[in-house]
């Protein structure tokens, strides 16, 4: 049945993807700019310009068709593996995104489970215990970091735990020329402690009050009145009866996070001088790199059919009764 209902998913997400393709392809074509002369050297001599110019249209295949562009393009991307050559950095778009998409797996997952650990029991505590102090002061947790930019908790923890306290470096990523071994191991570590920090404090800010919520409307249903008739413990009631019905809606969040921090998260990378998906997109639309940004915006719309994906395995896996619509 599970496989089946996964089938049925990958079939309905088949026009997703086409839509998706078109409309970057569309993009990529309308930008300004022209591609074949962004990759020649703007010092070239005039007469030899219009020469080099149609040579590489040809080698780009430009002069052909729209549509022959754009199969090509589909074909060059999902079978081939090639993402075109990076203008800005003069280096096949493979290789630029290797790095950056690396140290963005590598901080996303430091943070998921992190933010895993913390978010879920704290907002059934919440729940729990709604309206005593604890409940209160996360509360007054999540609203002021909800309200708090990026930037701005980004530069305070710089301010205060590496300026003031000097417990982290200021930015940047660590040497692999300089450092080796455990060294270069524990400088990761370092490097990667306040930009986590700071994504894990902005996720938390709407999670836990989420989770809160689900949980209250959970426990409020008459099938919670009916366990506790029976005489069940109230670990029992919470975790067995309660959360396992919240989850629908906490999973929604939880898969959006998870998903939304591979996307990289531009504000802090660039806070923090770290070396991300999120640093790299801002670069290449600040250098109208055309191949950068298509491939980037491809990558982010592949998360995102992705998390919807796993959003609806993920429900079906919780409750029983949707894989059976």
């Amino acid at each position: 049945m599970l496989i089946k209902f996964v089938i049925k998913r990958l079939i309905l997400l088949i026009p997703v993807l086409l839509g998706i393709t078109i409309m970057l392809f569309a993009l990529s074509r309308a930008m300004p700019g022209d591609p074949a002369r962004m990759m020649l050297n703007p010092d070239m001599r005039p007469e030899l310009m219009e020469a080099a110019l149609q040579s590489m249209r040809e080698r780009l295949g430009l002069d052909q068709p729209i549509v022959v562009q754009y199969f090509r393009w589909l074909y060059n991307y999902f079978v081939l593996g090639d993402f075109g050559h990076s203008s800005l950095f003069n280096r096949p778009v493979n290789d630029v995104i290797g790095e950056p998409l690396r140290n963005t797996i590598i901080l996303n997952a430091t943070i998921n489970v992190i933010y895993l650990i913390i978010a879920l029991p704290i907002g059934i505590k919440m729940a729990v215990k709604r309206g005593s102090l604890f409940d209160n002061s996360w509360q007054v947790f999540s609203l002021a970091a909800f309200s708090v930019p990026a930037f701005f908790l980004g530069l305070s923890l710089i301010f205060i735990f590496s300026i003031n306290l000097g417990w982290f470096p200021i930015g940047g990523m660590p040497n692999r020329a300089l450092l080796q071994g455990t060294e270069y191991t524990l400088q990761w570590v370092r490097t990667l402690v306040l930009p986590a920090t700071t994504l894990i404090i902005i996720s938390l800010a709407g999670a836990i009050r989420y989770t809160r919520n689900a949980m209250i409307d959970a426990l409020s249903q008459d099938y919670i009145r009916t366990a506790r008739s029976k005489g069940l413990s109230e670990k029992v009631v919470i975790y067995s009866h309660a959360f396992r019905n919240a989850l629908i809606p906490i999973s929604t969040i939880i898969v959006g996070v998870v998903f939304s921090l591979f996307a990289g998260a531009a504000v802090t990378e660039m806070v923090f001088g770290y070396n991300g998906i999120g640093r790299m997109i801002v670069a290449a639309v600040q250098g109208r790199d055309r191949n950068l940004i298509i491939s980037m915006q491809l990558f982010f719309s592949m998360v995102s059919v992705t998390a919807m994906l796993v959003a609806d395995i993920v429900y079906g896996l919780i409750d029983p009764r949707i894989k059976l619509k």
